[in-house]
């Protein structure tokens, strides 16, 4: 059977499976849990600086959540949108690709795309869903571009496809926030654009980001994710966690940011 293997374990994360739990554990003890948000957008880092605010994104799913999870996450080297057709590996066992659902969907498959120059977006969420949700399926997305009119289409299919498909879905949109600016630059402009999506305006949103050119790099996925679960009951957007690098770093002179948020 074909896999996607790991492109970036021993680079964004362990290799090793004891130290990927242990690292793991770690997170999810300190997390912030409870409820079970519909989506949530966590970042796609090195787990030593993002790791902690991606368990407080997951940590927003009961645990215990077995169906279906879409992912969506940008593509950093340009392919176009896809989707994957196969399970991905990690380094504590596989998850499996719910096949029915990515058909649903009706995107392009392509699997090369999604492993082409070790990209990130999408892999370095599969871990978590593997120690947190073993039993979870997955639905990989890879969107590019991020356009308005690429966010109405992606948003269109998804949510269509979870309405036909009455099953236990949640989406994950991978994004970090702003890149390689001082820390209270990132904090103020990172605030300002998540602010607008309180009460789910992603278009003012989308403004934002574009109006004051904050360079997040998964605006694109985390739109598609808001504007997939309006239709299908979704009300609000909280901030659950906020960090940038410079935490871990302790160079807070050029940072990236870092938000878990919950869409329920």
């Amino acid at each position: 059977m074909m896999i996607r293997r790991c492109g970036v374990a021993g680079m964004f994360y362990p290799a090793d499976p004891v130290q990927l739990t242990h690292m793991l554990d770690t997170f999810f003890r300190s997390a912030r849990t409870g409820g079970d948000a519909k989506g949530i957008a966590s970042p796609h880092a090195g787990y030593i600086y993002s790791g902690q605010t991606s368990a407080h994104a997951f940590g927003a799913i009961k645990e215990g959540f077995n169906g279906t999870f879409i992912l969506i996450g940008p593509s950093h080297r340009g392919f176009p949108t896809c989707v994957s057709g196969i399970p991905w590996d990690t380094p504590i066992g596989p998850v499996r690709t719910d096949t029915d659902l990515a058909k649903r969907i009706g995107l392009l498959v392509d699997d090369q795309a999604m492993a082409y120059g070790n990209e990130n977006s999408l892999e370095v969420q599969i871990p978590f869903i593997r120690y947190r949700f073993p039993d979870a399926a997955i639905v990989a997305i890879m969107m590019s571009p991020q356009t308005w009119q690429e966010i109405e289409r992606v948003s269109r299919l998804i949510s269509s496809a979870i309405r036909e498909y009455e099953k236990d879905v949640r989406i994950v949109a991978s994004s970090d926030f702003s890149h390689y600016v001082p820390a209270d630059k990132a904090q103020k402009d990172d605030l300002f654009v998540i602010e607008a999506l309180k009460d789910l305006n992603v278009q003012e949103f989308y403004n934002r980001i574009q109006e004051h050119r904050i360079s997040a790099c998964g605006y694109g996925p985390i739109a598609a994710m808001i504007e997939a679960l309006k239709p299908i009951g979704a009300t609000r957007c909280d901030l659950i966690s906020y960090t940038t690098s410079g935490e871990s770093s302790g160079d807070y002179q050029q940072v990236v940011g870092y938000a878990a948020l919950a869409v329920n």
